[in-house]
């Protein structure tokens, strides 16, 4: 009997799945703390998380029988992937389960920014009527700037198209012709800064991406950028953007996720113009389905050798 801990709420359909598998047994314990985790895991074959749970070097390392990290979601950074890695134990993510909820996300973020679409709801609820105030500008025949062609990065900037935007973007992954082929010009880094009108970030997090908005990246963007943010919160140097804010060097940010979450303290919660939600990406009904799905069945197909999809550890 496999058993499997469960330390971050995951969807309903992932658990009634892991019921219809005869040779699993799991636990749902959510909120442990490190020294909690580091005493619970030792009993179970496998670990399932989201972005709550860390899993450090400690943690791996007391996971005795631990084989597998399922990650229900795509950023796998709180992991100690080395750590993983040198103990023998699989991490695995669900790339697309939730791509789609993550680019609607995008979509609404943009146009609710672009729009004033929340300060007008505050301004009206509040017995004013000021439709002045709130003159917003069109996402038509704007250039919006992807960072990361992957395939959510792809799927937003087909949906971008829809809205008669001209799409760049920045991937060193992906191939010039490739991007062609979607109608997306690939340029480098300084390049699609200087010519965006609104950038949107679809990076995963590495040595390279960390801060990789920061006061530099800043100061090559046209005045008046927008910047959208429903990736990862390590992708933005907070304070550098904060202060572009006050400054009007950036006309406005959407921020879905954060350098640290919840974000008490992060200078971007006193900035101006900036529209803030906790991290909904993937906070889709049919996204939490798939996803839990997706990680329960990748997870068990581990424990049994049987298959292995979507290891991000060699």
């Amino acid at each position: 009997m496999y058993k499997i801990l469960i330390s971050d709420k995951l969807g309903q359909a992932g658990l009634d799945r892991l019921d219809q598998m005869k040779d699993v047994a799991y636990d749902v314990i959510t909120g442990l703390s490190k020294e909690d985790l580091i005493a619970t895991i030792p009993a179970y074959d496998a670990l399932i998380i989201r972005s709550g749970t860390k899993p450090d070097a400690d943690i791996i390392a007391a996971g005795t029988k631990l084989k597998v990290i399922g990650r229900a979601g795509i950023g796998v950074d709180n992991v100690d992937l080395a750590a993983a890695t040198q103990h023998g134990v699989k991490v695995m993510n669900t790339p697309r389960a939730n791509s789609v909820a993550t680019a609607e996300q995008t979509l609404a973020l943009m146009l609710a920014v672009s729009r004033h679409t929340v300060a007008a709801h505050n301004s009206v609820a509040a017995g004013e009527w000021n439709r002045s105030q709130f003159v917003g500008t069109e996402l038509a025949e704007k250039t919006l700037g992807v960072i990361g062609l992957g395939y959510i990065g792809r799927l937003v900037a087909r949906r971008a198209k829809a809205f008669g935007m001209t799409i760049i973007a920045h991937d060193p992954y992906v191939a010039a012709e490739t991007a062609a082929e979607m109608g997306i010009i690939l340029l480098p880094l300084d390049a699609m800064l200087a010519r965006a009108d609104i950038i949107t970030l679809h990076s995963v997090v590495t040595s390279e991406t960390t801060n990789m908005i920061n006061a530099a990246a800043i100061a090559q963007m046209k005045d008046g950028v927008i910047i959208v943010n429903v990736a990862r919160g390590k992708l933005i140097d907070e304070q550098a953007l904060a202060d572009a804010l006050h400054s009007g060097k950036v006309a406005a940010a959407a921020v879905d996720v954060y350098q640290n979450e919840p974000p008490v303290g992060s200078p971007l919660l006193t900035a101006p113009n900036v529209l803030h939600t906790p991290h909904l990406g993937a906070s889709s009904k049919e996204a939490q389905a798939r996803v839990g799905i997706d990680i329960v069945e990748q997870v068990v197909d581990a424990l049994r050798g049987t298959a292995y999809r979507n290891v991000v550890n060699p």
